[in-house]
Formats: C-alpha cells, structure tokens, sequence
C-alpha cells in the first residue's frame, strides 16, 4: 500500500500560531522572487547543449553527494549506485537508492528530493522500494520530454542568473556557446562562470606541474616564472570576465594567508614548482597567494570568496577508487582572526573590495567572523554552507552573526549544488527559514512587519545580486 506524498504549506515555519502567521505574510511576498544562483557546480555543458537528461539515476543520484555519501556510510556499494561504474544498471542503481531513502529522514536531502519529486515531476505517493519502478519511469519519461530540457527547466524554475565554478585551465567553450546563444537570440538565460584557480595554486593539487603547464599555454605566459605566473592569472581572469564572471573563489584547506616580499614569493615560487614540495611552502604558497588574488579582485572587480576548512579526500581509499568530490570531505576547526590578518592589513580598509567569506566551524560565527566583518569594509558573510545547509544550519547562522554583523553584512543565499533540480528546493527552503527568523524579531516587536518584508526580500535576492556585481 502507497503513502501520500504531501508538502505541507508551512513547513519550516514557526510552531507559534503568532509567529507562524507573520512568516506566512512575508514568505507570500518572497516565495516567487527569481532565483539568483551566484555560486554553484552545475554543468555548463547542460546549457549549452541543452541535451535531455538520459534517465533518473543519471541526473538525481550520480551527481548529488548529499545522496551518495549517506547511502554509503550504511554499507551500500558506490559501484552499485552506478558512481564511475558505467556497467550498472541505472533502474538497479535507482531501486538501490529507493530501499533505502528512509536513511534520510530528517535530513535537508530528503526536503530538496521531495521537493523535486512533488513539484518538478507532480508524484504525489512516498519514494520507496514499493514505488521505486514507478518513480523510474514517471521521471525517465518527463527527462525525454522538450518540458524537461535544461533550459527548460531554467527558465521554469525563474533562475535569472547561475554561475558555474570553472578553473583558470578550462577553456569555457560551454560558456561560449551559451554567450552566443543570448546573442543569437536562442535563448535569454544568463549562465556565466567563476574562475576557481585551486588546480594551478594549491602545490599539493593533483598533476600541479601539468596543469601549469596548461595555464602557460592557455594564456602564452610562461607560468613556471613567477612574473610569468601571475601574468598568467591576470590573463584567465580577465578571459573568465569577458565570459561573465564576477567572482573568484578558493578552495584552501585553511584561511590562511600572508603577504610576501617579491623576493621571498620568488624564492617559494621556485620551491613549489620543484620535484619535492614541503607541506610547510605548500601552505605558505596559497596563503600567499590569496592575498595576491586579494589585490587582482581590488584591481579587475571580481568578487573573491574564500571557502576554507575541508579536509578534503579523508578517506584516501575511496580518493583512490573514485576521485574527488565523492562525499569524503570532512570539516575541521578554523582560525581567522589571526589567519586573515595579513591579508586585511593590507586590503581589508578598501571598501572597493569584496571578500566573502565562508565556515565549516560553526564555532567561528559569532567569536570570529560576525566580528570581522562587522568592522572591516572588504568582507561580507557568504550563508550557511555545505554541511550546513540545513534548516537548523541556517537558524544558528542568523542567530549567531545577526546581533554582530546584521543583515547587511551578508550576502543572501547560494544554493553551492551539482544537483540542478534542488536549486529550487534549496532556495524555498532558505526564504522559509529567513521568514520564520525574522517573524520572531517582528513578534518580540525587534522589527516593525514592514522593516521585515524588506528584509526578506533582500536576504532572498536583493543581497546575493549586489555582494556579487549581477
């Protein structure tokens, strides 16, 4: 016997009747604002050839960590799942994820794929092993349908702009085709980049000498010199702007940074392109290195975020087997009051710059990062991030940095997915939050209702076009 599958209308509100409706007033203001998606993993590749998603398991579950790394911390065979495994059988692998969905509960996941189930694809019984065939099928069908092309669904979902996270070794040429699409007048969505220099300034990256020297032949600069280096980065940045980007980010394992002579990032430079590179320079060299993006951002425009505190790959077997961005990341304790000094000594006063900054150590919200850019003008708060994009991720981040660094030292929400068809999801699930927050402050008569229901359509999509220049 089949379950109903229902979306209740005040999910995520407040339990206080009071509250419960002011939340439901400035949320019926929000709810169908567009989308602006200022940071995200999505393929350009889909948009650019706007190609039909092939079948469930394909678009829903291979790309989605979230789902992944849950199903396998209960034993279940990535090669099973169909990750990297092309002899699996996507109905197999999609009736594997069906019997187990019940792991979910209670996690954002199960909220983003209900949300997709009931409103992309308008199932109205419960995801099961009962149901799986059925689920299969329904939405296999759909992704064959015109309906359910990429741009499609883009332009279904009023997503206005998204950005996609490239390296500066990536030629773009998805992007380009998009580009002419707009100019052509075949499609007006806007889908741009953000150029992600990780694989060409972390020394400890995969393939580092290789991929320098892709950079050197991509920008004609002789990137194993470090004039010829950073000649290079100006180069793919400013190639990256002309293909829409407005933004920078930086995927370092810590915040840290530092700001070196000429000689000294010379002499480091020569260390870290060498055959044996110390864990030591390794650090040294990124944490130079963001300063160094620091000054490009104040001299090109870019936004610069900072993503820092993964320890990326921990499970080395799995790093081995599958690759990166398998569910193995894990957060750990970070510092940035003393880490980010050097770089704000030297351009935290520029209130031309942008620097958001991003946590996985929700510990550092209050006692670190409310503080810091509650007083330097460069930096802005990014949302809750990752592990923490949740709906109790969220509460504890407004409650956290708001008494400190307000609402207009952040910068709205960014949805951060491979996943395409939660963008929506996870942008109702943040409006709710917001509007639940925020009826409280109303309710202990902190904010007048109509301060309220600027404030959400701000932290909605007013804040995250403005950090970002869209």
């Amino acid at each position: 016997m089949t379950r109903p599958l229902t979306l209740h209308p005040d999910r995520l509100f407040p339990s206080d009747a009071g509250q419960r409706d002011i939340a439901r007033r400035l949320y019926a203001d929000v709810a169908d604002l567009p989308i602006v998606s200022p940071h995200g993993h999505t393929d350009p590749a889909w948009f650019a050839t706007n190609a039909n998603f092939g079948n469930a398991a394909e678009l829903l579950l291979h790309p989605d960590h979230y789902v992944f790394r849950m199903l396998y911390s209960q034993g279940v065979s990535l090669d099973a799942l169909g990750i990297r495994n092309r002899a699996a059988d996507p109905r197999e692998s999609w009736r594997l994820f069906a019997q187990n969905y019940h792991l979910f509960r209670g996690t954002p996941t199960r909220m983003w794929m209900d949300w997709v189930f009931a409103e992309a694809f308008g199932i109205d019984v419960q995801f099961e092993a009962a149901t799986a065939d059925l689920y299969y099928d329904r939405i296999t069908e759909a992704l064959a349908t015109d309906a359910f092309r990429p741009r499609a669904l883009f332009d279904r979902f009023r997503i206005e702009v998204i950005a996609t996270t490239e390296s500066p070794i990536d030629t773009l040429e998805h992007h380009q085709v998009v580009k002419d699409a707009n100019a052509g007048g075949e499609w007006g969505g806007r889908v741009i980049t953000a150029y992600r220099p990780d694989p060409v300034v972390d020394p400890e990256f995969e393939a580092f000498r290789e991929n320098l020297g892709r950079l050197s032949d991509l920008s004609g600069e002789d990137a194993f010199s470090y004039a010829g280096y950073l000649a290079a980065h100006r180069n793919r940045r400013a190639f990256f702007a002309e293909m829409g980007a407005t933004s920078t980010d930086h995927g370092h394992p810590t915040a840290a940074t530092a700001d070196l002579s000429d000689a000294e990032a010379e002499a480091l430079f020569a260390r870290v392109t060498g055959a044996d590179v110390s864990p030591a320079d390794a650090e040294l060299f990124r944490a130079h290195m963001l300063t160094v993006m620091a000054g490009m951002s104040l001299d090109d425009g870019l936004v610069m975020q900072i993503h820092p505190g993964s320890f990326r790959n921990h499970n080395l077997w799995l790093f081995d087997r599958y690759g990166r961005d398998k569910g193995a990341d894990i957060p750990t304790a970070t510092d940035y009051v003393h880490a980010l000094r050097p770089l704000l000594a030297r351009y935290g006063n520029e209130a031309r710059l942008t620097i958001i900054l991003f946590t996985l150590d929700e510990t550092s919200y209050a006692r670190e990062l409310a503080p810091l850019a509650g007083h330097y003008p460069a930096l802005k708060l990014g949302p809750a991030w990752w592990f923490h994009d949740s709906p109790e991720g969220m509460r504890r981040f407004r409650s956290h940095v708001t008494e400190t660094a307000g609402f207009y030292n952040t910068v709205g929400f960014n949805d951060d997915t491979r996943a395409f068809l939660s963008i929506p999801a996870r942008h109702d699930v943040a409006r709710r939050i917001d509007c639940g927050f925020l009826a409280q402050l109303v309710a202990e008569h902190r904010l007048e209702e109509w301060e309220a229901a600027e404030l959400a359509v701000d932290l909605s999509y007013n804040l995250a076009k403005a950090a970002y220049r869209l």
